[in-house]
């Protein structure tokens, strides 16, 4: 599993480059065709890997401690002029959660968990070794939207 820890962190690394190569402006611009922007799909991946590694598996009880979550779960999307303070925030949540998350991991904190079906790919998660596998996918398609995003807003 160190490998599928380290694979999260640089993934969310590359994401956090696309982020700095942005203005505040474009990271809130919602493109033509989309319905959320850049810092939604980043800050989406944020909470729901906590979500569904605490929360989903039986771990923990509600939402209410993910930083955020209000603005980022599923099924929301921006209503609001996201600040730099917030960016910035999401940025260090994004690895922090991670390193949390594989510390927890280590300690045995996920030994038994509850299984969870996502809406997203239909699968049934039995282990925290199936969220995790299926955060690394998770994590990509947003970071492919956000690179599309990118595109569209560099080209117009």
């Amino acid at each position: 599993m160190e490998k599928v820890f380290q694979f999260i962190i640089d993934g969310r690394k590359a994401f956090i480059r696309l982020i700095d190569e942005l203005s505040l402006e474009q990271l809130n611009e919602i493109p033509t065709g989309f319905n959320n922007n850049i810092i939604w799909n980043f800050g989406h991946i944020v909470v729901s890997t906590q979500t569904l590694s605490y929360t989903r598996t039986g771990i923990r009880e509600g939402v209410s401690w993910v930083k955020y979550v209000d603005a980022y779960a599923k099924g929301t999307k921006p209503t609001y002029f996201v600040s730099q303070e917030e960016v910035n925030e999401l940025k260090e949540i994004a690895l922090s959660s991670i390193r949390e998350i594989e510390a927890d991991y280590n300690a045995g904190i996920f030994k038994t968990t509850t299984a969870y079906e996502t809406a997203t790919y239909g699968a049934t998660l039995n282990s925290i070794e199936d969220v995790l596998i299926t955060s690394v996918g998770h994590d990509n398609l947003h970071y492919g939207y956000a690179t599309a995003q990118k595109r569209i807003i560099n080209n117009k």
